[in-house]
């Protein structure tokens, strides 16, 4: 682990190769799982208003779920998480016209029609962010096998997760602790450990 501005940072976020491909996966992080995406409490008032934004976008299975628990619920380890629908797929879960699985919050970003743009947990994966009591924050790897054709593809592009994430990393911890991330990746490199 590695110590910058208060987090401590998986090595693997330098040497870890990872681009998303969805021509192979197809998305399949918002339809997989046992659980919803982390969700931050100050995120829920977002949610509640995509989803009464998109609501006619959402499926009217995503909507029942909505309607009976709200925008997320408590999972088994006590973390608030987006509901899902039929114990897998987030409430939040689209396709497009290739069936590609995607977020209607942030396919309404990216059209302009909403400011949030999706819960930070969705935009770092594959990277999870750990609390600590110390008030440390950890970012820790997420290794999950439907993500494998994103190593694959990272590999071929030789592009590092750190590099791959650095939208979501500066929209959570800023610029300022994005350009420390760099410079570590300059020192790592040099000291022959990346």
């Amino acid at each position: 682990m590695l110590e910058i501005l208060d987090t401590l940072i998986t090595l693997e976020l330098f040497t870890r190769q990872f681009c998303c491909d969805l021509t192979v996966c197809h998305g399949c992080c918002c339809e997989e799982g046992d659980a919803g995406a982390p969700v931050d409490a100050d995120e829920v008032a977002q949610l509640e208003l995509a989803a009464e934004r998109l609501w006619d976008e959402l499926t009217p299975q995503a909507q029942e779920v909505i309607r009976q628990q709200g925008v997320v619920y408590t999972d088994r380890t006590g973390e608030l998480v987006t509901s899902i629908v039929n114990g897998r797929d987030c409430v939040f879960a689209c396709h497009d016209e290739q069936g590609n699985c995607l977020c209607a919050i942030d396919r309404a970003y990216r059209q302009g029609r909403m400011k949030f743009q999706k819960p930070i947990s969705c935009h770092l994966y594959p990277i999870r962010l750990k609390r600590l009591s110390n008030g440390t924050t950890a970012l820790n790897y997420d290794r999950w096998d439907i993500c494998r054709c994103a190593i694959d593809r990272g590999c071929q592009l030789q592009l590092p997760l750190y590099k791959f994430l650095k939208e979501p990393l500066i929209r959570r911890f800023g610029e300022e602790w994005y350009h420390e991330v760099e410079v570590a990746a300059v020192e790592l490199k040099k000291a022959g450990m990346i």
